[in-house]
């Protein structure tokens, strides 16, 4: 399973990259790095960045892929399973539970669906933190070509897993904590 991590975004929030942006003396985008390599199930990790970031992306050491399409996560998505089934995490995301990542893999190969994704009871997905099956990306193509740009929507259309994030230890969902802004950051920096 590949470990895709989404570095794609123009950081418009944040007012800057930043996945490169340093905290304690490393870029954001390593602690997210960091965490996928231990989960158990991950094989390799990839970048999928934009032209505009990639070479700066490349200097971290892991391979880097670049999204043609700059149409938002789902080309990014649809970049990643380009290489085979993925797990996809936005770069942003430098609390992600290597256990968690793990147990979402595990059902996700359970299910033999084309994705399995955490919900919450509202029923708001977090499609930025799942696993997706290389043969989702003909669906992606289709919408894609559609001009339908919204992620949400194909996972919604199909029939996928869900992982209800109530029913999950407390502590994994600080996974999907992600950085938007500069504020976010206190939580992580050495007081």
């Amino acid at each position: 399973m590949i470990g895709a991590v989404l570095a794609g975004g123009r950081g418009r929030r944040f007012g800057d990259d930043k996945l490169l942006y340093k905290i304690n003396g490393r870029p954001l985008i390593l602690y997210t790095i960091e965490k996928l390599e231990m989960a158990k199930t991950i094989d390799e990790i990839v970048l999928i960045a934009s032209k505009d970031n990639a070479e700066r992306l490349r200097k971290l050491g892991y391979r880097v892929v670049v999204d043609e399409l700059l149409i938002g996560p789902m080309g990014g998505v649809y970049t990643a399973l380009s290489l085979g089934d993925a797990f996809v995490v936005a770069g942003d995301m430098p609390l992600l539970v290597p256990e968690f990542v793990d147990f979402l893999v595990s059902e996700f190969q359970k299910s033999g669906k084309l994705a399995c994704v955490p919900r919450w009871e509202n029923g708001y997905l977090e499609p930025l933190h799942a696993a997706y099956s290389q043969a989702l990306r003909e669906i992606l193509e289709e919408n894609i070509k559609a001009g339908n740009y919204t992620l949400n929507r194909v996972i919604r259309a199909m029939d996928s897993c869900y992982i209800p994030i109530e029913s999950l230890p407390e502590k994994w969902r600080e996974s999907f904590f992600n950085v938007n802004t500069r504020g976010d950051l206190r939580g992580l920096q050495k007081g």
